[in-house]
């Protein structure tokens, strides 16, 4: 099975051009107050932008990958 960001790179179609194809790139935040001290990423996100005209949409990884929670231990213990 293709990881997240092949799939959305494949299926994207641009909703300002109608193009297909997408440069998909993730992103981790942190929140406010204790997580932003300790540089605690726990908001991960996929940002997909059209290859033609530079649109680009948002996706929320915990909702299309489903809660990572060894991945959340992992990120807090080596602040990645």
């Amino acid at each position: 099975m293709p990881n997240v960001e092949e799939g959305i790179s494949e299926a994207f179609r641009c909703l300002k051009c109608d193009q297909h194809g997408a440069h998909v790139e993730r992103l981790s935040m942190s929140g406010t107050g204790i997580s932003r001290l300790l540089e605690i990423q726990p908001y991960r996100y996929v940002f997909a932008s059209c290859n033609n005209c530079g649109y680009t949409e948002i996706y929320n990884l915990t909702t299309l990958e489903g809660k990572d929670d060894l991945g959340h231990i992992l990120d807090i213990i080596f602040m990645d």
